[in-house]
């Protein structure tokens, strides 16, 4: 068996600051933004109100980054979020994180990102649905193997793919505004009328899919090279880069199509998307447009596949190496030094979830299951400076206690609006989720599982 280092980690610390970064951006930019942007417009209808929604997911996905860089810095564990929730609220709301994640939220994840590569290969070679599902499946089947051979392996494979994708976005920015058919008036009247917090709150959940991801890194956090220093800038770093592009992408798609064209694109079935409607746009490109637009999208899905699976294995990972989960998924491979059951274990329901349902009855399961964890792990920050005042803190909240008192917030508002507006949905998720609660009781009672405790830096 692998030795611990002094965080308990028995996996090696190959991943250094830059890799960390593009990690965090590969997986966060996925479909979303290519996707969500006309979703946003048809249920808000302004361009002030749409921009506004985007900044305010960006500086809640901030806050929360700025929150997690202090516990990361801690706890520089695999599982991350799974780690500072065991720390700050126990082990049952700990594993309650660690069943949404194998019950549904990862092999959704997976399965919906892959299904948006598979429907742009259509782009280039016909494919009937059910062959949709088919090309979905095999690529997170690829994707798992290419992370069984190690993480630098599919670090490298993930850092070509997101600096490709970064650098199309940009170009695709900087293309938008030498269009003739863009015009600055798109963006007047910035609002019509008063604003509707109901449906600012409503429009920001497809945003934060958009988002998702600034935590992901933390999962990987146990092989992070100088974790306390590492880590905290990675997490802030990825996250303003990632709000950045997303901030000048909706604001080229507003110079180029107005609003009001977007909500009638959105009422349409299938809508299209409106990346490739932002490109046909731009005459230097042509007809060439929407064959570009459709290779950035593979690609940009190929690099938040292939970052998810590095990071969401080390959840059940780490699980079974703190006793909250079957031992054997805690093997690491001594080959190749990866956690390999746990590898095999999210590539196959990654690939049971896609061969089964459709992008849409995927995302709806992920969306707001996630969130409850992002409060209590945000919500742990508070818990560990209570419980552990004396331990060295490389890294504190800037801002604190406000900044993680306003992510809760909002973030509570955002869930409680879904149970509103949404409740069967919503409480469905939800519903998935305290399942795992005697789930928990009755493996403890039969020493299925066996929680160790806190390991801290000595």
């Amino acid at each position: 068996m692998a030795e611990r280092d002094s965080w308990g980690e028995r996996l090696p610390r190959t991943v250094g600051l830059l890799p960390a970064v593009l990690v965090l951006v590969g997986i966060t930019i996925g479909s979303g933004i290519f996707r969500v942007p006309l979703t946003v417009a048809g249920r808000l209808g302004e361009p002030g109100s749409v921009l506004l929604v985007w900044v305010f997911g960006g500086v809640l996905a901030l806050l929360g980054a700025l929150t997690l860089a202090e516990l990361a810095a801690l706890f520089p564990r695999s599982g991350g979020v799974f780690a500072y929730i065991e720390e700050g609220f126990g082990p049952m709301p700990a594993f309650l994180f660690g069943w949404s994640q194998l019950a549904v939220l990862r092999a959704s994840a997976l399965g919906g990102i892959s299904t948006i590569f598979a429907e742009y290969l259509r782009q280039f070679v016909p494919l009937t649905a059910a062959q949709v599902h088919y090309v979905a499946a095999a690529l997170i089947a690829t994707v798992g193997t290419l992370n069984y051979l190690g993480v630098q392996r599919a670090a490298v494979v993930t850092n070509f793919a997101t600096i490709l994708k970064y650098g199309a976005l940009v170009l695709l920015v900087a293309l938008a505004f030498t269009s003739s058919s863009g015009s600055v008036n798109n963006f007047s009247p910035a609002f019509s009328g008063a604003l509707s917090l109901s449906a600012l709150a409503t429009a920001i959940v497809p945003v934060m899919w958009a988002y998702d991801g600034w935590a992901d890194l933390s999962f990987m956090s146990g092989e992070i090279k100088d974790p306390a220093r590492t880590l905290p800038r990675a997490l802030i770093m990825g996250t303003l880069a990632i709000i950045a592009i997303y901030l000048l992408v909706n604001v080229a798609y507003i110079y180029l199509i107005p609003v009001p064209e977007m909500v009638s694109m959105a009422g349409t079935t299938p809508p299209p998307l409106i990346a490739a409607t932002a490109a046909s746009r731009i005459p230097i490109l042509g007809s060439a447009g929407a064959g570009i637009i459709a290779a950035v999208v593979m690609i940009s899905t190929f690099s938040s596949v292939n970052g998810t699976m590095m990071t969401s294995p080390r959840i059940f990972f780490g699980m079974a190496d703190r006793g909250l989960f079957f031992p054997a998924i805690a093997r690491i491979s001594p080959r190749f030094k990866s956690p390999s059951t746990a590898i095999f274990l999210a590539t196959g329901l990654g690939v049971v979830y896609v061969l089964f349902n459709d992008f849409q009855q995927l995302a709806d399961k992920f969306v707001l299951g996630i969130w409850p964890f992002y409060i209590l792990a945000v919500g742990a920050v508070f818990m560990v400076r209570r419980k552990q005042p004396d331990l060295p803190r490389p890294y504190r909240v800037v801002g604190y206690p406000f900044v993680p008192i306003i992510f809760l917030l909002a973030s509570t508002g955002m869930i409680v609006n879904a149970l509103m507006t949404d409740p069967k949905n919503t409480g469905i998720t939800f519903g998935i989720i305290l399942a795992g609660i005697p789930v928990f009781y009755v493996a403890r009672a039969m020493g299925k599982i066996n929680p160790v405790g806190g390991v801290k830096k000595g």
